[in-house]
């Protein structure tokens, strides 16, 4: 018996438009796939847009303290994590794609796609880890009365959204400036990059200046 699909066959004019569409959509994932980043940053995931509106409310809000006495030196970064690797080797392995580390964990070869303006590098010396929170930043907020031993932890922690590795001029044009004054160029991050913002202060009980705190709220209020 035949079914009743076979009675009514497909004319040639409906088979080549099928033909067609197929090619065409193959066509798109092609270039879709060409246009996708070779290597894509991977620091751990912030929490949701309703967490970080709710972190947000809870921090405090004062003005920005003095950046008297701050010294990089006063928070201990690119601690040895384990053997010969230290934080930033670490972070450009997790961060990066093909990496391959020589015998002192220095990163020879790989790529790095920066989050933070799209770009795509093959050499870590054009990449920087960018403390999210800068230590400048953290220091007028309220680590300039923490222990050591903490502003260590705040320098190479790798379990809250603080580091990321980012090309190095980015990073570099970002400096201390808190989310009022500077958000990546690559928009499309931001949503990202402020919940990081508000899930790292909130860990560590930062505090957050007016502008700060409104810059914020408006880019949370799209996530």
């Amino acid at each position: 018996m035949f079914s009743r699909y076979a009675r009514h066959p497909r004319s040639s004019a409906t088979v080549r438009r099928v033909t067609a569409l197929a090619a065409t959509a193959a066509l798109a994932l092609t270039g879709l796939l060409a246009t996708a980043p070779a290597a894509q940053a991977a620091p751990p995931t912030p929490v949701d847009g309703a967490t970080a509106r709710s972190y947000l409310a809870g921090l405090t809000v004062r003005t920005d303290g003095s950046s008297s006495g701050y010294s990089r030196d006063k928070f201990p970064h690119w601690s040895t994590q384990s053997g010969t690797c230290n934080t930033r080797e670490v972070v450009l392995k997790r961060d990066g794609v093909g990496v391959v580390q020589n015998s002192s964990c220095a990163a020879v070869s790989g790529s790095w796609y920066s989050e933070f303006d799209g770009a795509t590098w093959t050499a870590a010396s054009d990449v920087d880890i960018d403390h999210l929170v800068p230590l400048a930043e953290a220091w007028r907020s309220g680590a300039s009365g923490w222990t050591a031993a903490k502003r260590q932890t705040f320098a190479n922690d790798l379990v809250q959204p603080q580091l990321i590795a980012v090309t190095d001029n980015v990073n570099q044009a970002k400096g201390d400036k808190d989310p009022a004054k500077w958000l990546p160029p690559r928009t499309s991050y931001i949503c990202t990059y402020v919940r990081m913002w508000v899930q790292v202060k909130h860990s560590y009980g930062l505090s957050v200046d007016t502008a700060e705190k409104s810059a914020l709220q408006s880019a949370l209020a799209g996530c």
